[in-house]
């Protein structure tokens, strides 16, 4: 998820293809047809059929709390711990790249040593969002960690999304030099082949500097926090063909996103928080 708008941020992971790219050219020769919010992909034998996000679909980003969606939305980005939403393309939202709050006391215990360290052997941690930073440095270690992140997203599979959205991508850059962008790089290629084999398209969370390795990688469409605000947006939308889910936080943001592609992305205005319908602060509005 972004950095909050107090802090100078170019966002963390919470540019020509076209669409049949996006899919083709990721997964393998296969067939295309469509389906109601999505484009579905046959990928080579020995994989799941992979379900597209169609482009400039109307979109919540639910991954602070869950609700009914508004009428129209098609598609909807939620937490991995949650059901996804009945009749929708469903994105489901793993921190893969760094540890949640809650749950680095289950990593000191089991996998002390996935989680980077520092000079003084402690964890690196994300100030901005108290967020331990795994280590990918290795190859040995990213294969571990694939297993582990891996294991969550086949639950997203189970439980019935079409979609995963592995958050943190840009982990190295917060990293002190300790892991490098190739070592994210590997570890995101791992994650694509585990989510292709499940059966779950994989969307690139920000990091605009991993635009050019998307397709070694295996990305299947974007998830772009406020590149209205920053003037992103075209890139994103070259690398993947439009299949770009965008998400401003501020109002300059949205208004610069809707001004240019409220006819081609799916852009949505949420609150940073991204908090429930009927919580303080909450915002959603659609170009």
């Amino acid at each position: 998820m972004s950095k909050h708008a107090t802090v100078p941020f170019h966002r963390r992971g919470k540019a020509a293809a076209a669409a049949a790219l996006g899919a083709v050219a990721v997964l393998g020769t296969g067939l295309i047809y469509a389906h109601a919010f999505a484009t579905t992909v046959r990928p080579p034998e020995g994989m799941s059929d992979v379900r597209l996000p169609q482009a400039n679909t109307t979109f919540d980003y639910q991954i602070g709390g869950v609700y009914k969606p508004a009428k129209g939305v098609r598609a909807v980005s939620r937490d991995r711990s949650v059901k996804p939403a009945a009749g929708l393309y469903n994105i489901c939202y793993v921190n893969a790249f760094q540890v949640q709050p809650g749950e680095l006391g289950w990593w000191r215990k089991h996998h002390p040593d996935l989680l980077l360290r520092d000079a003084g052997n402690h964890p690196v941690i994300d100030r901005d969002w108290q967020e331990a930073l795994l280590d990918t440095s290795t190859a040995k270690k990213r294969t571990r960690l694939s297993e582990i992140i891996g294991a969550r997203m086949s639950g997203c599979a189970k439980k019935g999304f079409q979609a995963v959205e592995p958050d943190n991508l840009d982990s190295y850059e917060r990293s002190h030099g300790r892991i490098k962008k190739a070592d994210n790089a590997a570890f995101a290629k791992l994650l694509a082949e585990r989510a292709h084999t499940d059966g779950l398209a994989i969307g690139q969370k920000n990091t605009v500097a991993m635009l050019p390795d998307r397709r070694k990688i295996g990305f299947d469409f974007a998830v772009a926090e406020e590149c209205g605000q920053y003037d992103e947006c075209d890139a994103y939308a070259k690398a993947y063909g439009n299949r770009v889910f965008v998400i401003e936080y501020t109002n300059k943001g949205f208004e610069k996103a809707c001004s240019k592609w409220a006819a081609e992305l799916a852009v949505v205005k949420r609150d940073l928080d991204v908090v429930s319908r009927g919580s303080a602060g909450y915002v959603f509005r659609t170009c």
